[in-house]
Parts: structure tokens; C-alpha cells; sequence
């Protein structure tokens, strides 16, 4: 009788079929349990939304029609990787949400760099990531449930046709198609290191505009905190040490937003966390990208060597 507490994944695979109108999507993994002992093959089914072609406004395809990406890694690796913001995608019954495909090259869809940088960090550390596949113009990941700017109907200057006439019941549509799938995901990715006994760091993945209404903005990198010390300063502090890098304490933002993604995941489950926000024009090309992975990479690695990071401690919010 296998009684191994954790089984290590050595395989991970899973494909979408369409049912009643709905996406469905079946996953597999292939757990060993040490020598001599079973292999496990574990499914489950999901219902993840409708099935549909990216259309205008949107990224070229979205190729599994899922609502996030994800990167299995290690199991027993120490982090997990989050990018709220990683697409521009919109399904094309929505045409663009009423706007012009340009819009959606433009920070307000998404956060520009990002998605390379978090499977960068993924693969580096060995570590599962959860990545979003859709726009934030289409439904704001990192906001909570009852936040104001969860659909946003005018962002930086430019008005959302779509949203400012959108009703309850395609709000909750939304909900269920891609923000609750997300959250799920990563839901079950942090349940998956509990049960191996690893308490996981939480990191989130963003980028900030160069300038803001006109004026620049100073900071190379910003890491975004609440009430949870543990990783944050650390990692403020590994930045500092870095030759040429300024870094912001909780600018360009604050990081105590009620019911945001780390909130959520984070704050509520007691896990260390921080988001880490980059400039965009660092990251604007593949070279800026491979250099912020390694600038990041290293921030990272030297500050998960902190104490007490691997504690579930409940610090609580500013923001309650």
C-alpha cells in the first residue's frame, strides 16, 4: 500500500472538447510514487467557458480556448508564479468590446511583457505558474468580486463600449467563463504544494507604464505589499543591492487592494506573497526581457532565503 504523503508528477497533459455549447476541458497527470511502488493516473473534467476563435481586438488565436494557462512545474518547488495580465485576448462574439484593434496593443488590455517574463521565471526556478488568457478589459482578474473597476468602462481615457452598456447578467457570464476558472486554477496549484507539504511563496508578475497623465516615472521596478512583510522586503532589499535599479515600496501602487488576486490568495491563506511590477519599456523586447529575468531571477532566489516563509501566518490587510 502506497502512503507516501505527496507523489511526485512526472507527466501532465490535457486537451478541450465542446459540449452543450461549453468548453470542456480533461486533464491529465501521472504521479510516481517511488521505486517499486504504483503509478497513478489522475483526470478530472472541467467546465472552463465557451469554446470560440479569437476575433478583432484580439490576440492572433487562443489556441486551447481556456481562460488561463498553466505551467506545472515542480510540485515541491517553494514558489508559484501568478500573471494576472498576461493576454489581450477577447472572444469574437464580443467584436473588440465596441473598440479598435490598436486599443488592445496598449497597456489598458494587458500588461506588456509580462507573459514571457512569468514563463521565464517558471522555467527557471522549475516552479507551476497560472497565467490569465483573456483581457483585462474584459473582466479584471485582480480585482474582487464587488470592486468598482472589476469591468471597466473607461480606462486611461479610453470608453469601453461594451462594458458601459454591459448588464448583470453578462457581468456574471464573465464571471464564470473566466474570472472564477482563473482563480480556480490557481487555487488548485496552491492546494497541490499543501498537500506535499510545501507552503508556497506566492509571486505576481506585472508592469506599469513608463509615464503617467504626463509625468515619468522614476522606478525600474516596483514590489507591491500589505500587511505581510515576509517576502516583500526582502525582495525590495535584493533589488536595492542591484547596481542602477531604483525600486519602488508600494509604488507605483499601493499593494493593499481588498479581494485583489494576492488578497485573495495570499493574505486570506496566510502565504507570503508580493506582486512585482516592471517597467514596460524594459521589457518591451525580447533582450529587455532576458535581462529582467536574470535582474528578477536573482532578486528572487536571494530573498526567498528569508525566515518564516514557509508559514501559513495571518498578518491580515490595511485594507479591512
Amino acid at each position: 500500500m502506497v502512503t507516501a504523503k505527496c507523489l511526485e508528477k512526472i507527466c501532465h497533459g490535457g486537451q478541450q472538447t465542446q459540449k452543450a455549447g461549453k468548453a470542456r476541458e480533461s486533464h491529465f497527470s501521472l504521479w510516481y510514487a517511488g521505486p517499486g511502488a504504483f503509478i497513478f493516473l489522475v483526470m478530472y473534467i472541467e467546465n472552463v467557458g465557451s469554446s470560440s476563435q479569437a476575433g478583432d481586438g484580439a490576440e492572433a488565436e487562443m489556441p486551447d480556448k481556456l481562460s488561463y494557462e498553466l505551467v506545472a512545474g515542480n510540485s515541491h518547488a517553494p514558489v508559484i508564479f501568478l500573471c494576472d495580465h498576461a493576454s489581450n485576448y477577447v472572444p469574437p462574439e464580443l467584436a473588440g468590446l465596441g473598440l479598435s484593434k490598436h486599443v488592445f496593443d496598449r497597456h489598458i488590455a494587458y500588461d506588456i511583457g509580462v507573459a514571457e517574463l512569468t514563463r521565464g521565471l517558471a522555467a527557471h526556478f522549475d516552479a507551476p505558474a497560472v497565467l490569465s488568457k483573456f483581457s483585462r478589459l474584459l473582466i479584471d482578474p485582480n480585482r474582487g468580486e464587488d470592486d468598482p473597476t472589476l469591468i471597466m468602462r473607461l480606462s486611461d481615457g479610453a470608453v469601453i463600449p461594451a462594458n458601459s452598456r454591459l448588464d448583470e447578467a453578462a457581468g456574471k457570464d464573465r464571471l464564470e467563463q473566466f474570472y472564477h476558472p482563473y482563480h480556480r486554477a490557481i487555487s488548485r496549484v496552491i492546494e497541490q504544494a499543501l498537500s506535499c507539504e510545501i507552503v508556497p511563496v506566492l509571486v505576481s508578475i506585472h508592469s506599469f507604464t513608463p509615464a503617467w497623465k504626463g509625468m515619468p516615472r522614476p522606478w525600474h521596478a516596483g514590489i507591491l505589499w500589505d500587511k505581510d512583510p515576509r517576502f516583500a522586503q526582502p525582495l525590495i532589499a535584493a533589488f536595492k543591492a542591484q547596481r542602477g535599479i531604483t525600486v519602488g515600496d508600494n509604488q507605483p501602487y499601493s499593494g493593499a487592494l481588498k479581494g485583489d488576486c494576492l488578497y485573495r490568495h495570499g493574505t486570506s491563506r496566510g502565504l507570503a506573497h508580493a506582486l512585482v511590477e516592471v517597467r514596460q519599456d524594459l521589457i518591451g523586447d525580447s533582450n529587455g526581457i532576458e535581462e529582467w529575468l536574470e535582474r528578477l531571477a536573482r532578486a528572487i532566489k536571494k530573498a526567498m532565503t528569508a525566515k518564516d516563509l514557509h508559514k501559513i501566518i495571518h498578518y491580515g490587510s490595511y485594507s479591512d
